[in-house]
């Protein structure tokens, strides 16, 4: 035996892995030791044992949400470990602390979020099919969990820790990112790293003027209060808000409610920490002897001091600021820098502004897209898209020093996130500017407050660009200095900045950056270096940064104050053009090749989304280009004075048919190919021949009119007539045939267009050129009901635009906007004519069958009262009217039913048929014909 043990001794100084080995002992398993059966016991098989984990947990309540803190079930190797749950969101924050006492000079705290897809179900949509690198969301989550935590770390504490907070599982109900943020509060309280916790941290919405607290994400979509809150006990740490133009009222009750709500998440904490926690390890702090702090002041404080206090240098210490309440720029400390505004400093781009205050300088770009250009978001929580974004970009140059641009930058990430808050509130709505909306902001120079900058440059920029803001949006940033008792800590003054400097930023200790409109705040940011800041002081901001605010608003809006109308030439395009889904298909063609193939011949980008088709160009030639192949393929939405490009199919004596948007047939008769008299057709124009038309009109049976003179330049001799001995030609306004809206099948039915001639006065007759043709206007009795709904009863001007309308190969009609983009309500005053003008208006009614034109002018009663007069909007089934008898016909009558408006009246079979031109009748609308006239019938008079 003796032997024996001698032997196991001399091999475990060879191998002491074999000592447990050769006595049967298991090196570790399930947390213990236990005895190896040999393999020659069969009869005492291995079995593995139950292992225990011991987990302690805390549950409390906040803003009626359940909450539950718990620790030692996983990442039980980790310094500090919590998950926290609020419903079935789960989150998992952990500590890392480094091991060496490496010497530094600042503190290595990096903090990283993640959202797998795990958490909700979903196998991530990516070619490996695994999460990438940190996305945007992820990174500012990390800030939010950084900025509260890093000011309570003690003073010369530079080891490296980690955080790391992961989402495990997600209902969509809550955002993990102040969950994140409470549970590794409750982490570091668990680990032996000092710090000065705990810390709570809330969210508080606003729907209909009652705060909420911890909002679900559906609530935060009614809410115009999106805040985040951070405190300790009775200091506040981090505020974040957006807001929808909130006032500082409310806004500093909302900051009140939120502090309280918050330190409900401290005790708890505390209570686990007692439980579950380690004990604080003694760490060494990098920290300046007094006798050395002595010798450099005694050396550096008079220098110092000297160029401090020169205001050349534009910079500011403490004790000046505390003492005398001057800045050494030559500021009061609640004055902005001088501002220099410019819109539209690069005119070749969409939208562009150079916004400076003082020497921090900033250019701000904005580019239109269509919808489809939109980011798409992969996060648990939110929005799947996002139309607007403002990216931040912060180059080295803006500060002279030497740097490479790599990746996406945390803090580049965090300004441009404040900047797009604060001005989203102002955008138009998604339904009323359908488009995709990037503001690039480009940091030129920074002496503090670009950020803020990035607002002011960013509102300008849009404007510039023609977008439709609300308002204007600034922003400035407020900083503090205080003099805090050493003993006490406690602070005995301070001071409040307005628009600090890079060096009051970096001097200071708040960085209070506000954002909003004359209305209100928009958004907030508020980062501080000590341990918390009372919240009185933090309230006592707000009144300072809105004076200041409304001083750069004043300097914004006496350079661009509305929405830019003039478009260059050669700034990009973006155009939005309505079509049938039938016609966007044969747009597109197999497997998209149409549209790719006018894609790469013009360069330009095409969106296709329900109904309409959206190109974008990098200059109006390119789009013209394109539209030009869209019109040839599909056709567009004919317009009366419309100028089209058309292929000659035939040739006839009378004149000849063309073929044009996108396949359909047009007339051009002989006296429309020039204003010299033609003799024969095919002198002019030939089969094959590509000329430029102009929509004169449509006669009644759907022949499009076209014009080729119209296009043509006036000849000199009839421009010299007219200057020298023609009298000024009075236009008149045109009448309206309207096309009603068959109710009794409910189906949309086709309309026909009249052509509509005004009678030739004394002045058309000696210059018949100088007459211009009529506008034409059709829809139906539905669309004139939502035309009044949404626009009113606004009278129309001579110059406001025409809303026309798209003739399709199966002749139905359909609204457009008129060439010029602006959103008018001229259909309702085309309708309400003064009776001034309906008495000198002379209606003719003539046919040619030998031609097969009709042409309907409107006449009305020269005596009928205008209040009363017959529309569209008013005929409906079963509406009963007085109409005059307009023409005879062999199977009915025409009828005149007042306003404009023809109808018809078939005789029934051997009924009377003893009518004269002229008589009145007693009607009732009985039903509409495919092209939308109304049909009558006689009333029975008792």
């Amino acid at each position: 035996m003796a032997m024996s043990s001698l032997v196991i001794k001399a091999r475990v100084r060879a191998n002491p892995l074999l000592t447990w080995r050769a006595l049967r002992f298991r090196n570790i398993c399930s947390g213990g030791f236990g005895v190896a059966t040999s393999e020659s016991d069969p009869a005492n098989p291995p079995v593995a044992g139950t292992k225990f984990l011991e987990s302690f947990k805390e549950e409390f309540e906040v803003g009626s949400r359940v909450i539950s803190l718990e620790t030692g079930k996983i990442a039980r190797f980790a310094n500090g470990a919590v998950v926290l749950g609020m419903g079935e969101t789960k989150v998992l924050s952990t500590i890392a602390a480094g091991k060496g006492d490496a010497v530094r000079d600042f503190l290595p705290l990096t903090v990283d979020y993640q959202e797998k897809q795990f958490a909700q179900g979903v196998i991530p949509n990516t070619f490996m099919r695994r999460e990438g690198a940190p996305k945007e969301r992820e990174l500012l989550c990390g800030r939010l969990i950084d900025r509260p935590i890093r000011p309570l770390f003690p003073a010369g504490f530079y080891h490296e820790i980690q955080v790391m907070a992961s989402v495990l599982s997600s209902d969509g109900e809550q955002d993990p990112d102040v969950m994140a943020a409470n549970a590794t509060s409750a982490a570091l309280m668990l680990s032996d790293v000092p710090w000065d916790g705990p810390i709570g941290v809330v969210r508080i919405g606003r729907i209909c003027g009652q705060f909420i607290v911890n909002p679900t994400m559906d609530e935060l979509n009614l809410s115009d209060l999106n805040l985040v809150y951070a405190c300790t006990r009775d200091k506040t740490l981090m505020i974040d808000v957006q807001a929808r133009e909130i006032s500082e009222k409310d806004l500093e009750a909302g900051l009140r409610l939120a502090h309280p709500e918050a330190v409900k998440y401290l005790e708890p904490q505390i209570r686990l920490a007692v439980r579950a926690g380690k004990q604080k390890k003694e760490y060494t702090l990098s920290m300046v002897s007094e006798q050395t702090f002595e010798k450099v002041r005694n050396h550096a404080e008079a220098p110092i001091e000297a160029v401090f206090t020169d205001p050349s240098y534009g910079k500011v210490v403490r004790k000046r600021i505390i003492a005398e309440g001057y800045r050494v720029d030559g500021r009061h400390l609640d004055e902005v820098r001088p501002i220099y505004c410019e819109a539209g400093h690069l005119p070749i781009l969409h939208g562009s502004a150079l916004f400076n205050r003082g020497d921090t300088q900033v250019l701000c770009t904005v580019t239109l897209g269509a919808r489809e250009d939109a980011q798409r978001l992969d996060s648990l929580v939110g929005p799947p898209t996002k139309r607007f974004m403002l990216h931040y970009s912060f180059p080295p140059f803006c500060i002279n020093e030497v740097g490479k641009r790599a990746g996406l930058n945390r803090r580049e990430v965090g300004h441009g996130t404040l900047a797009e808050k604060a001005l989203l509130s102002v955008l138009p709505p998604e339904d009323d500017f359908p488009y995709t909306v990037r503001i690039n902001s480009e940091v030129m120079a920074s002496d503090g407050s670009t950020s803020m900058a990035t607002v002011c440059g960013g509102s300008m920029a849009l404007m510039n660009a023609g977008i439709p803001l609300r308002e204007h949006v600034a922003g400035v940033s407020v900083g503090l200095v205080t003099d805090v008792d050493p003993a006490t800590g406690e602070i005995r003054d301070y001071r409040i900045l307005t628009d600090i400097l890079g060096l009051e930023d970096h001097l200071g200790d708040m960085d209070f950056k506000i954002a909003g409109t004359r209305n209100g705040v928009t958004a907030i940011q508020l980062d501080i270096k000590p341990a918390g800041i009372p919240l009185d002081i933090i309230c006592e901001c707000l009144e300072p940064a809105r004076k200041g605010r409304l001083q750069i608003l004043d300097h914004m809006e006496q350079e661009i104050s509305v929405p830019r109308t003039q478009v260059y030439r050669n700034s990009p395009r973006l155009v939005t053009l309505k079509f049938s889904n039938e016609a966007i298909r044969r747009f597109i063609g197999p497997l998209g090749s149409l549209k790719r193939k006018i894609e790469e011949e013009t360069g330009a980008r095409i969106s296709i989304g329900d109904g309409t088709i959206t190109i974008a160009a990098k200059n109006q030639t390119m789009m013209e280009r394109v539209q030009d192949k869209v019109d040839f393929m599909i056709g567009r939405e004919i317009e009366v004075g419309g100028i089209y490009k058309g292929i000659v199919t035939s040739i006839k004596e009378y004149g000849a048919f063309v073929e044009f948007n996108g396949g359909q047939q047009g007339l051009l008769h002989i006296s429309e190919l020039s204003h010299e008299p033609v003799s024969r057709v095919s002198d002019v124009v030939s089969v094959g021949q590509q000329i430029s038309l102009m929509c004169i009109g449509q006669d009644v049976r759907g022949n499009i009119k076209l014009s080729r003179k119209a296009t043509l330049p006036q000849p000199e001799s009839e421009k010299k007539s007219v200057v020298e001995g023609s009298a000024p030609v009075s236009k008149e306004e045109p009448n309206i045939w309207g096309a009603l809206e068959n109710v009794s099948n409910g189906e949309q039915q086709k309309s026909t267009l009249e052509e509509l001639r005004l009678s030739k006065n004394e002045n058309t007759a000696s210059n018949p050129s100088a007459s211009s043709p009529p506008a034409v206007v059709i829809r139906s009795a539905a669309e004139c009901d939502e035309e009044e709904k949404s626009a009113g009863l606004s009278k129309a001007s001579k110059s406001a635009p025409i809303r026309l309308f798209t003739l399709k190969r199966d002749k139905k009609l359909k609204i457009v906007q008129s060439s010029n983009d602006k959103p008018d309500s001229t259909l309702i005053g085309l309708f309400s004519k003064s009776s001034s003008r309906i008495e000198r208006e002379k209606k003719l009614f003539s046919k040619d069958d030998d031609e097969g034109e009709n042409n309907l002018n409107n006449l009305n009663d020269q005596e009928t009262d205008v209040k009363t007069r017959m529309t569209p909007q008013k005929l409906k089934l079963g509406t009963k009217v007085t109409a005059k008898i307009y023409q005879i016909r062999a199977r009915g009558l025409v009828l005149d039913l007042g306003g404009g408006i023809r109808g018809m009246y078939r005789f029934e079979p051997n009924g009377e048929k003893d009518f004269n031109i002229g008589d009145e009748l007693q009607v009732q609308c009985s039903s509409f014909t495919s092209k939308g006239v109304p049909v009558m019938s006689l009333v029975d008079e008792e």
